[in-house]
């Protein structure tokens, strides 16, 4: 590896691009790569590039192959179902998400779940735009904001209950829940009024505002999410922006059905 590219590691100091540089050395020729590659790849010891696989590991976004090395895992695979099944739905779902973010001058997000991650999709934005958790590709725990809540809430109770309390809940803030009866009770509640808000469970100072998304048979396959400083929110408007938020997942629904017709 020469110079230039060791050092330009070395200045990338993200555990996160780390795991996207190992991830990216797969392809139809590469199907296995070496810790030594690894290594080798990112310019670090091969001590430090097992600690970077053995975390990738953890989170099945790789496993060991049968004959050595590593492969990518399943983790993987059902990230790339969601892709590919999200195929439709943005082309379905932006223009509404583009009219809300324009209309409510915040951010919109698409989301959808592959069993215990939520997955963003797609996202609009408004000229007050904010700094959040959900970029387009990224994956998130099923405990914490508005979006993963939603997807949720209309899973039949056992599965909810056995999804929680399978799943690694993350405290991203004071105010993430992350005991299992107490998430059960909130699912309860968003089912009630329709949809669900949180105010800095995710990101501290953001107020999240999400409906969900069902497709022609009902069955809800999808999210839509204002993404607000919680400063701009008062409590008395999230109300008119709920109703927003429904009225453009009623919309995005439609839509799906007509598709699917």
């Amino acid at each position: 590896m020469s110079g230039n590219m060791s050092s330009s590691y070395r200045e990338r100091n993200s555990t996160a691009d780390r795991a996207l540089d190992i991830l990216t050395m797969f392809d139809d020729v590469h199907l296995v790569v070496s810790g030594a590659a690894v290594a080798e790849r990112l310019g670090v010891a091969r001590s430090t590039a097992y600690r970077y696989l053995q975390s990738l590991v953890a989170g099945r976004f790789l496993e060991e192959a049968p004959g050595g090395g590593f492969r990518l895992g399943l983790r993987v695979l059902e990230i790339a179902r969601v892709a590919r099944r999200s195929y439709g739905l943005s082309e379905v779902a932006v223009p509404s998400m583009e009219s809300l973010a324009e209309e409510v001058h915040e951010t919109v997000l698409l989301t959808r779940r592959t069993g215990d991650l939520v997955v963003c999709v797609d996202r609009a934005e408004s000229a007050r735009a904010v700094r959040i958790s959900y970029e387009r590709g990224s994956a998130l725990p099923i405990n914490a904001g508005a979006s993963a809540l939603v997807l949720l809430a209309w899973s039949p109770d056992d599965e909810a209950r056995r999804l929680l309390e399978n799943a690694e809940l993350r405290r991203f803030t004071s105010a993430t829940l992350t005991d299992v009866d107490a998430l059960m009770e909130r699912l309860g509640r968003i089912r009630r009024i329709g949809y669900s808000v949180t105010r800095g469970e995710l990101d501290p100072d953001v107020v999240g505002i999400a409906a969900p998304i069902r497709d022609e048979n009902k069955q809800v396959v999808a999210a839509v999410s204002v993404a607000a400083l919680a400063s701009r929110v008062y409590p008395e408007a999230e109300t008119e922006i709920a109703q927003k938020v429904l009225a453009t997942a009623q919309e995005i629904s439609e839509r799906m059905a007509v598709v699917a017709g």
